[in-house]
C-alpha cells in the first residue's frame, strides 16, 4: 500500500509504519502487545515517538510518553530529537506534551548547536518559545555554532512577538555572532523598525559595536537604505554617527557608495559627521559616490560645510589602481565644468572597487 506524505525508507516495522500513516488505533493496538519495541526506527534512525512529534500527531505522542519505556531524548541519524522537531515545526500541543516529562532534555542541540528555543525563535512559534522560557531549565542565550542566540535568530526574521517575550533580565541583547553581528544590526540592517525599537528601548542595549571588528546596527542600516531605521537610531544621544567598519567605512562613505540619498542626507545634517573620513584605502565619500555615479549624492556632498572638494588632490593620496585614479580624474574634469553627466561603471570597474559583501 502506497499512502500520500509517508517518509520512504521505513524498515517496514508496524509500529512505525502505523505512526507514519497516522493510525492511532493501530498504533495502540500494537502498543498493548508486549512483543512490540516502542524505541524501534526507521531507516533514517526515526522513533516512533520522533516520527509522531515530526507531523505533530499529539495522540499518538500522549499514548507514546505514557509508556516508561519511551526514550524521549533520542535523536535520529541527524541529531534532531522529538523536541527539537516538534519545536522547528510550530507543534505547540506537542511540545507541551514533552515539556511534561520530567526527563525531557530542553537544552539538547542539534549538530549546529541549535536548541529547541532557538529553533522556535528563529521560526517565530511565539506560542513554544513562550512554553520554555517558563522553565528554570531552559538557557535562553544559547547560542548555536555561528554564535547566533535565540534573541538574534527572532530579530534577523522579524518576529516581534518572540522579541517581546526574549525582553527578560536574563537575555543579553549584546551577544555578537562570530562574525561580529548583534540582534539590532541585524534587525537594523534587515529594516525591522520594530524590532528595533523595542532592542532600543531596552537599558541595557549598546547601539555601538560590542566589540573592535564587530558590525555597527547604524552601518548596517545606512549599507542597506533603511532610511527609518537610521533616522531611530540617529535620535540616540550615545550613538555613534561617525563609526567605522573592519575597513575604516564610516555610515556616510557607505551609504554614499550605495547611492542612499535619504540616508547621507540625514548624516550631513549632523555635527559629529565627518563628510571627508576616508577609509583604509584613503578614499573618501565624495570619491566613492562619484565613481559610483550618484549625482545626487556628489551634489549633497559639495554643498555640505567643510567638504574637500579637491577631488585631484584627493585621488593622489588614495590608495587606487590607475585605471580608478583615471576614471576619477575624467570625472573632476566633468564636475569642474559644471556638468552633471558622470559615465556609468563598466563590470571591471564596479568589481575592483566594490564594498565587500555582507551576509543579511
Amino acid at each position: 500500500m502506497v499512502l500520500e506524505g509517508v517518509i520512504p525508507y521505513t524498515s517496514g516495522r508496524p509500529l512505525v509504519w502505523a505512526v507514519k500513516c497516522g493510525h492511532e488505533a493501530a498504533v495502540k493496538l500494537l502498543l498493548e502487545r508486549g512483543n512490540v519495541n516502542p524505541n524501534t526506527t526507521d531507516g533514517l534512525g526515526g522513533t516512533p515517538l520522533f516520527i509522531a512529534a515530526m507531523v505533530g500527531h499529539e495522540g499518538m505522542v500522549k499514548m507514546l510518553l505514557e509508556r516508561g519505556d519511551v526514550n524521549p531524548n533520542t535523536s535520529d541519524y541527524w541529531g534532531e530529537t522529538p523536541l527539537l522537531i516538534a519545536a522547528c515545526n510550530g507543534y505547540e500541543g506537542v511540545v507541551k506534551l514533552l515539556l511534561e516529562r520530567e526527563d525531557v532534555n530542553l537544552n539538547t542541540a542539534d549538530p549546529g548547536g541549535e536548541t529547541p528555543l532557538s529553533r522556535a525563535a528563529f521560526n517565530g512559534h511565539k506560542g513554544i518559545v513562550k512554553l520554555l522560557l517558563e522553565r528554570e531549565d531552559v538557557d535562553p542565550n544559547a547560542a548555536d555554532d555561528c554564535g547566533r542566540t535565540p534573541l538574534f535568530r527572532a530579530a534577523r526574521n522579524g518576529h516581534e512577538g518572540v522579541v517581546k517575550l526574549l525582553e527578560r533580565e536574563d537575555v543579553n541583547p549584546n551577544v555578537a555572532d562570530n562574525c561580529g553581528r548583534t540582534p539590532l544590526s541585524r534587525a537594523a540592517g534587515r529594516g525591522h523598525e520594530g524590532i528595533v525599537k523595542m532592542l532600543l528601548e531596552r537599558n541595557d542595549i549598546s547601539p555601538n559595536p560590542v566589540r573592535g571588528c564587530a558590525e555597527a546596527a547604524l552601518e548596517s542600516a545606512a549599507y542597506n537604505g533603511r532610511e527609518n531605521v537610521v533616522k531611530l537610531l540617529l535620535e540616540r544621544n550615545d550613538i555613534n554617527a561617525d563609526s567605522t567598519d573592519e575597513h575604516g567605512r564610516t555610515p556616510l562613505l557607505i551609504a554614499a557608495w550605495y547611492g542612499h540619498e535619504g540616508v547621507v542626507k540625514m548624516l550631513l545634517e549632523r555635527e559629529d559627521v565627518n563628510p571627508n573620513a576616508a577609509d583604509d584605502c584613503g578614499v573618501t565619500p565624495l570619491l566613492r559616490a562619484a565613481y559610483r555615479g550618484h549625482e545626487g549624492v556628489v551634489k549633497m556632498l559639495l554643498a555640505r560645510a567643510g567638504v574637500n572638494s579637491d577631488m585631484a588632490n584627493l585621488i593622489e593620496k588614495a590608495s587606487l589602481s590607475h585605471a580608478q585614479k583615471c576614471r576619477l580624474h575624467a570625472i573632476a574634469g566633468l564636475l569642474s565644468e559644471h556638468k552633471s553627466l558622470i559615465p556609468p561603471l563598466d563590470g571591471a570597474e564596479f568589481t575592483a572597487l566594490s564594498h565587500p559583501s555582507r551576509q543579511i
